[in-house]
């Protein structure tokens, strides 16, 4: 979550409590809610992408795991 006026320093990971930058991006579904078109995004870092995912999968939710691009100037 980003503060009122703050703006973050690059892309964090979605695990709660985790400040760390993220190295991947999820996209995924929940088919009994979204419809086709409706594509959720959590972002992971190296040590939470297999927790988000294996989450998701838990719950038989369609997902597509995607390396995120290097920040510039990194």
């Amino acid at each position: 979550m980003i503060g009122f006026g703050a703006e973050p320093d690059g892309v964090i990971c979605s695990r709660a409590g985790c400040r760390a930058a993220a190295d991947w991006r999820i996209e995924w579904r929940n088919p009994k809610i979204h419809t086709g078109d409706r594509v959720k995004t959590w972002t992971a870092c190296e040590d939470h992408v297999d927790f988000l995912e294996a989450f998701l999968e838990a719950r038989s939710f369609p997902l597509e795991r995607m390396r995120l691009a290097p920040a510039v100037g990194s």
